[in-house]
């Protein structure tokens, strides 16, 4: 945390600087990620945080004044060997707790014993009073085939018979007994290299030397040079065997030419000069590695250069996949742009090659920061272990789907998923049966299209069953033998539902909880509401929340907030039920805050997500002004004169380029840590969405610039409204000099705004008085009030 010392207010050009004064820093400096605008390594203040993506909901710690809302299953056996049975325990209000018995089999629900006659046994066993609804213990293991209990309490390990109610001290412990509910199905494809360079008929060493590539016989020690062509700026790398050791894979690396970000840690901790910190950081534009595929006969030594493109990638490496006749290699390569995706085979004896997979776009291919599709299971190629065959992820028919791609066959043979909805992860690939496992969302008509539901299918696209349906967003439990699942579903307006179902036919077995809110309502707390308005082509529905006041009084007029996160890499408005209270402030202070997804951003239609390309200023705010107006003209207490929005990361470009693009309508924005100018944030976000551009294209004047036309730079003169900059000089996800260039060409427009630097202070720029000086911005600007004087109380401790 930060030690205050001062606070200083400059003026100088129309621009207003709060400079925080600290005697140290929150974070030491992290090392670059791949990692997207939002995407920080410290977590900014509540109040100017970036949504997360959509959660999946989960099974984490109980929410405050909400009962019953999450099933932790404990699966055991019964004498049959089956795995059918499973009990939970429901912590209640006032520190009471019960356990529950479900029998899946027989679809029945029950106490998972007596807890009166527990209780009372196990008092007079133990010689304390214990009460029915507060037992001693938090959990408990059926043995002899669920005719008797285990638990620890009183510091002893107790068996209670479920007939009798007969306690005694246990013979032998309790066997861990943690909650067995199967949530994923990781897969992991066969392929790649390992650390050895030995082939693996342990025949011979393969190394780089003075840049070309050597194999050494281990039976004589003799020494072959298989390459002639490495040298210092196009050397041999990463040699690789074939599963037969009878080829041998390298790729000759022409280098890149990333250039360095600079940061000054201008308050170091102890005192002393300040310090600069360098590290690379590639931005759009910069030059990649090339990578040129070379494959080596070991028999005859023999090289072969296959006609194919160099592989460029900012830090991937290419990534080979062996198929089982040990003759054939696979590799994915996306071309610089996004535009084009292919899956390459290889023939290692003669070099012939062939797109197994060749996409190719007008606009973009999603295939970097697929943080969201890949929390859930998503990867653009899904490797089988028993067979060469591929599970394919793809946009090309405008919608997210899986197809079945076979070498054997030459490329796609079926596309597996197919409708106007989005599949959005994969669960588990049941290779026996020839099944996958998987989470869509937009195909339950009058539901919102956001929703996560679970489904299963067959190879061969036939045998779609839907395992979960009520309408809300879904997580499910899988019983160990997946013939059973726990689904747990919400909404933001409805708390969580709990349901057994077969995997079979996804049928439901028997209802389990609802989750009791009656204690969370006593405190006012009130839901948001779910609001639906169409988009700027008049079809598309827009889904988005508002949150009011609690003392809401629809007599008045309040004004709006927007918290904006529009990066493209996945969608931001909650889905699930939650008790936090996210914008408690903003609304105790007067304000209804709104949160929505426009187009650009992911997990809709294709056509939806390309809003964005070539074109980040969008920002979906064509689609944001409509659905405002549209709940302003149902709810006329939302007052249009009054708008105001805030964002991080990529938000705050958004929130900046509010007030240059859309000034008619929103008035008020503070921008924190933004990425202000899209050549100047990390190039593997920003080419993803705004494409390649080379250097002597990519800073000219160009009217056909795409970066320029969306860069709040270099549009700083359009700025109207009120504007409040924040910015940490040790941002190690987006340099600080896109936030201060924004400042100069603002200066040199001779335009008023206001500006926070938080010294030692990472992405989001956490401090002591970020958070304040983003809500007094408001205060000040919406609500025309004075924010308190900080300064009138002294904290010099040796004050009286």
């Amino acid at each position: 945390m930060y030690a205050i010392t001062s606070s200083h207010k400059i003026q100088s050009a129309g621009l207003t600087v709060f400079l925080l004064m600290s005697t140290g820093f929150v974070s030491a400096q992290t090392a670059a990620s791949p990692s997207g605008p939002g995407l920080s390594t410290l977590q900014p203040p509540a109040a100017v945080r970036p949504e997360a993506p959509q959660a999946r909901g989960g099974f984490g710690r109980q929410q405050r004044g909400v009962y019953k809302a999450q099933i932790m299953p404990h699966w055991f056996a019964g004498a049959n060997g089956e795995t059918n049975r499973f009990w939970y325990r429901n912590d209640l209000a006032g520190g009471a707790k019960e356990f529950i018995l479900v029998d899946a089999e027989k679809g029945t629900r029950q106490p998972a014993f007596d807890h009166e006659k527990l209780a009372a046994a196990l008092s007079k066993a133990a010689g304390q009073e214990f009460k029915a609804d507060q037992l001693p213990f938090s959990e408990i293991e059926f043995v002899e085939d669920g005719k008797a209990i285990k638990f620890a309490a009183a510091g002893k390990t107790w068996q209670c018979d479920l007939s009798s109610y007969a306690c005694a001290p246990a013979v032998s412990a309790m066997e861990n007994s943690q909650s067995q509910g199967q949530n994923e199905g990781g897969r992991q494809g066969r392929g790649g290299r390992g650390s050895s360079r030995r082939s693996p008929d342990g025949k011979w060493t393969a190394t780089v030397r003075n840049d070309n590539v050597y194999i050494r016989s281990e039976a004589d020690g003799k020494e072959i040079q298989l390459s002639q062509d490495g040298v210092t700026n196009n050397a041999y790398r990463l040699p690789e065997w074939s599963p037969d050791s009878q080829a041998l894979v390298a790729w000759r690396v022409e280098p890149g030419d990333i250039g360095d970000v600079y940061l000054i840690r201008s308050s170091p901790p102890g005192g002393g000069r300040a310090r600069l910190q360098t590290r690379p950081y590639a931005q759009a534009g910069d030059k990649f590695p090339h990578y040129e595929l070379n494959v080596f006969e070991i028999a005859g030594h023999k090289q072969i250069k296959p006609e194919v493109d160099r592989f460029e990638h900012e830090w991937e490496t290419p990534q080979l996949h062996w198929e089982k006749d040990n003759l054939h290699f696979n590799y994915q390569q996306e071309d610089r742009g996004h535009q084009r995706l292919r899956l390459i085979e290889v023939d290692d004896r003669s070099g012939a090659v062939r797109n197994l997979v060749d996409e190719r776009t007008k606009t973009f291919i999603w295939t970097a920061h697929m943080e969201g599709p890949e929390g859930l299971g998503i990867r653009l190629f899904s490797y089988l272990e028993n067979s060469d065959e591929i599970i394919y992820a793809s946009e090309r028919d405008g919608w997210r789907h899986l197809y079945l791609v076979d070498p054997k066959a030459g490329g796609i043979t079926n596309q597996i998923t197919k409708g106007d909805w989005v599949v959005r992860g994969i669960n588990f690939i049941d290779e026996a049966r020839r099944q996958i496992w998987f989470l869509a969302s937009g195909m339950n008509p009058g539901q919102d299209p956001y929703f996560l539901q679970y489904y299963r299918i067959n190879f061969d696209g036939s045998g779609l069953v839907a395992l979960t349906d009520g309408n809300g967003n879904h997580t499910v439990q899988f019983s160990p033998d997946r013939k059973y699942q726990i689904d747990t579903y919400s909404r933001v307006d409805m708390a969580p539902v709990n349901e057994l179902r077969r995997c079979s036919d996804g049928a439901l077995v028997c209802k389990l909880e609802e989750a009791d809110i009656s204690e969370l309502k006593t405190t006012g707390w009130k839901p948001p509401e779910v609001f639906v308005a169409k988009g700027r082509d008049g079809k598309t529905d827009i889904w988005g929340n508002i949150y009011r006041p609690r003392n809401f009084d629809p007599a008045k007029k309040y004004p709006v907030l927007e918290d904006i996160y529009a990066g493209p890499q996945d969608s931001y408005t909650p889905k699930s039920f939650s008790s936090f209270d996210r914008y408690s402030w903003y609304n105790e202070h007067g304000f209804i805050v709104v949160k929505l997804d426009g187009m650009g951003t992911a997990n809709r239609s294709k056509a939806f997500h390309d809003v964005c390309w070539h074109n980040l200023k969008d920002a979906g705010f064509p689609d944001r002004i409509l659905w405002i107006k549209d709940a302003a003209a149902k709810y006329p207490y939302m007052d249009l004169d009054r708008v105001g929005i805030f964002g991080t990361s990529s938000g705050a470009q958004s929130a900046a380029g509010a007030l240059l693009f859309h000034p008619e309508f929103y008035k008020v924005a503070v921008a924190n840590s933004g990425c202000h100018d899209n050549r100047l944030d990390k190039a593997s976000w920003n080419e993803q969405w705004m494409g390649y551009l080379p250097h002597d294209k990519l800073w000219s004047n160009d009217p056909d610039n795409w970066y320029s036309q969306s860069s709040n730079i270099d549009n700083a003169a359009k700025l109207k409204g009120k504007l409040l900059l924040i910015v940490g000089e040790l941002d190690s996800n987006v340099p600080p000099e896109s936030t201060l260039r924004f400042v100069d060409a603002l200066i040199k427009a001779n335009k008023d705004f206001d500006m926070l630097e938080v010294p030692g202070a990472n992405h989001g720029a956490a401090s002591s008085i970020t958070q304040r000086k983003t809500h007094d911005f408001f205060l000040r600007n919406l609500l025309h009030e004075e924010p308190p004087d900080y300064n009138a109380s002294s904290t010099d401790s040796g004050s009286d």
